[in-house]
């Protein structure tokens, strides 16, 4: 092992040396700009200085946070009046409450078929349709559950 060692650290240290190549910009007749190492016609040699990476600043302390100015709203700007929007926000309640339910008895339903669904399907070929229903059902399940979580958060941002 310690022969391996002293084989491989030469050439971990070798491979930690920076690579260097020249790098040409070729522009050939149709416009087509290709980079290579290689020089050929219609190359230029770029200029590439080596530089260390940016120190990252700390940027909460370097520069506070700037608060784009507010400006005025248009005097001719569409304005809707606080009744209006008040009865907007009931009527999407409403319609997100009424989806809530639906979407509720929807999992109840794909639950209740997930239950009732025999356990093994006759002979081979009925096993497997009989798990590819399973997981159909198990989907819907999901589907539904996950439905209901984004319903409920939506409510959640009314109240």
């Amino acid at each position: 092992m310690t022969m391996t060692l002293r084989a491989l650290l030469p050439l971990l240290a070798l491979a930690t040396l920076p690579a260097h190549a020249d790098i040409y910009r070729c522009i050939d007749d149709d416009q087509y700009v290709t980079y290579s190492n290689v020089q050929s016609r219609h190359c230029k040699k770029l200029n590439l200085e080596s530089q260390a990476a940016p120190a990252a600043a700390p940027a909460a302390a370097a520069a506070p946070a700037r608060v784009a100015p507010r400006t005025p709203t248009p005097a001719n700007f569409p304005r809707v009046d606080a009744d209006a929007q008040r009865a907007r926000d009931a009527d999407r309640r409403h319609i997100l409450d009424s989806e809530l339910l639906a979407e509720q008895k929807n999992l109840q339903q794909a639950q209740k078929d997930l239950a009732d669904l025999p356990l093994r399907g006759v002979g081979e070929a009925g096993a497997g349709r009989a798990n590819e229903r399973a997981q159909a059902v198990r989907e819907r399940v999901a589907l539904h559950e996950r439905n209901i979580e984004a319903l409920r958060k939506e409510l959640a941002k009314l109240r």
